[in-house]
C-alpha cells in the first residue's frame, strides 16, 4: 500500500493538552477550597514538561510548585518562573547555595540537611527558606517523632540567628490511595502532635502546613490543612482505581501518546509475530506495525496484552513488545465500507478515552502497575506536542533544560 502525503509527521508524540490541565487544577482548587494547591511538577511534570506544566498550573490559580530533586527547582527559576518551589529529595553534596541564592525552599528532613543548609546560608550571607518534614509513618524521609524536638529546636535557634526561615511544616501519606486504611488516621494524629510541638517550640503558627498528596486531596478531608500537592490528579489521572475514575473527580487526562503505522501488510496463517515467535497468526491476515518501543517507554510488559487504537476499533499488541516497535495483528479485513488502515495512519495508544479510546490506566490494568508510571515513562525522545499554549508547536524533552 502506498503511504500518505504527511511531511514532518512525527512517528510517535506525546500531545499534552494545556487547557485541560488547567481545567484539573481549578477544579483542585474547588475540591481542596480554601486550602492552597500546589502543582507537583517532578519527574518532567510526570512525562509531561515540567516548565510548560509548571506555567499553566500557575495560570490557572496552583500557588506553590512542587519539585523531587534541586535540579528540577533550579531549572524552573532558570526559566523565569517565580512562584514559591518546594524541593524535597537532597543528598549530601548537593549544591544548597544555589537553592539558597535561588530562593527556594529546601525540605528538611534530619539534622545534616538542617546543618548542610544552614552553613549554605552563612556563606551566602542570605537566609534560606526551609520546610520541616515530619516522618508520621511513612518511614522514607522525614524526621523521626523521637527526633523532632531535637530538629525543630536547632531550626527554630537559627531562625531566631537570621540564618533561615521556617517557611512550612509538612508531611506524607502512606496510604492515602486505600480509603479507609488505618494508617490514615494514625499518621494524621502524629501530624497534629508534630504541628502542636513545633509551635509550642516558636514556629510561627503561619507557616504552610500540609500533607495531602492527591489521593488525600480528593478523599481525606481533614488532611488538606493549609495546602495540598497534587501531582497525578493535577495531569488527569486517578491515583487509585478505588477511588474513583477521572470523570467520577470531574479530571481529564492530559497526556495522549499518538503513533503513525510504519507499514500494512498481509501475511498468511501460521505467521510467527516478532521476537520469539510468542505469537503466530490464525490465518491469513493483516499486520499493523506500530514504531513505538521500550526505548520509547512502551512498557515490555506490554507484550501480548497492551491496548491500541486504531481506525476507531481497539486492538491488543500481538507479541512480543521490541526496543523500537511492536505489532497489531488487524485481523483479514471485512466489507465494510470504512478505509483499511494504511501506513502513516494513527494508532492511539493511551489517552482521555474519547471513543473508546485507551487510557493510562487500561496500559496500567493490562501490565500489572498504576498509571503514574504508564505517563512518566514516556521517554526523551519522544516529542512533547502542546495544545492550549500561547507558543504552540513540537518541543523535546531534554533533562530539566529550561525550554524543554
Amino acid at each position: 500500500m502506498n503511504a500518505p502525503d504527511a511531511p514532518h509527521a512525527a512517528r510517535l508524540e506525546a500531545r499534552i493538552d494545556l487547557d485541560a490541565l488547567r481545567a484539573n487544577v481549578r477544579r483542585l482548587r474547588e475540591i481542596a477550597a480554601p486550602a492552597q494547591v500546589m502543582a507537583v511538577v517532578k519527574a518532567d511534570a510526570y512525562g509531561h514538561g515540567m516548565v510548560q506544566c509548571a506555567r499553566a498550573a500557575l495560570e490557572a490559580g496552583a500557588t506553590w510548585i512542587g519539585t523531587a530533586v534541586p535540579e528540577e527547582a533550579l531549572a524552573l527559576r532558570a526559566a523565569g518562573i517565580e512562584a514559591p518551589i518546594l524541593t524535597w529529595l537532597h543528598a549530601p553534596g548537593d549544591d544548597f547555595e544555589a537553592l539558597v541564592r535561588a530562593g527556594i525552599d529546601v525540605s528538611v528532613s534530619g539534622q545534616w540537611a538542617l546543618h548542610a543548609i544552614r552553613e549554605a546560608a552563612e556563606r551566602t550571607g542570605r537566609p534560606a527558606r526551609i520546610q520541616l518534614k515530619a516522618d508520621t509513618g511513612l518511614g522514607r524521609n522525614g524526621v523521626q517523632p523521637r527526633d523532632w524536638p531535637l530538629v525543630v529546636d536547632e531550626a527554630v535557634k537559627a531562625e531566631r540567628d537570621g540564618l533561615l526561615r521556617i517557611t512550612g511544616v509538612w508531611s506524607h501519606f502512606a496510604c492515602a490511595d486505600e480509603p479507609g486504611h488505618p494508617s490514615i488516621t494514625r499518621q494524621l494524629t502524629a501530624f497534629h502532635e508534630a504541628l502542636e510541638y513545633a509551635e509550642d517550640a516558636g514556629v510561627s503558627p503561619d507557616v504552610i502546613r500540609h500533607m495531602a498528596n492527591s489521593p488525600a486531596a480528593l478523599s481525606v478531608p481533614d488532611s488538606r490543612f493549609d495546602l495540598v500537592r497534587c501531582g497525578v490528579a493535577m495531569y488527569g489521572l486517578s491515583p487509585a482505581p478505588e477511588l474513583g475514575t477521572p470523570a467520577d473527580f470531574g479530571l481529564r487526562p492530559v497526556m495522549s501518546l499518538v503513533a503513525r503505522l510504519a507499514s500494512v501488510k498481509r501475511v498468511p496463517a501460521g505467521h510467527g509475530v516478532s521476537y520469539g515467535h510468542t505469537y503466530h497468526t490464525g490465518e491469513e491476515t493483516r499486520l499493523a506495525l506500530v514504531p513505538a518501543g521500550y526505548a520509547d517507554g512502551i512498557p515490555r510488559a506490554a507484550s501480548g496484552v497492551g491496548p491500541v487504537s486504531i481506525g476507531g476499533r481497539r486492538y491488543t499488541i500481538a507479541g512480543r513488545v521490541a526496543m523500537d516497535q511492536f505489532v497489531v495483528d488487524l485481523g483479514p479485513g471485512t466489507e465494510s465500507p470504512e478505509p483499511e488502515p494504511r501506513a502513516g495512519d494513527e494508532a492511539v495508544l493511551f489517552g482521555p478515552g474519547d471513543g473508546g479510546t485507551p487510557t493510562a490506566q487500561d496500559w496500567a490494568d493490562a501490565t500489572d502497575t498504576i498509571g503514574y508510571e504508564i505517563v512518566t515513562r514516556i521517554g526523551p525522545r519522544v516529542p512533547r506536542v502542546y495544545s492550549g499554549t500561547s507558543e504552540p508547536g513540537r518541543q523535546v524533552r531534554d533533562n530539566f533544560a529550561p525550554d524543554a
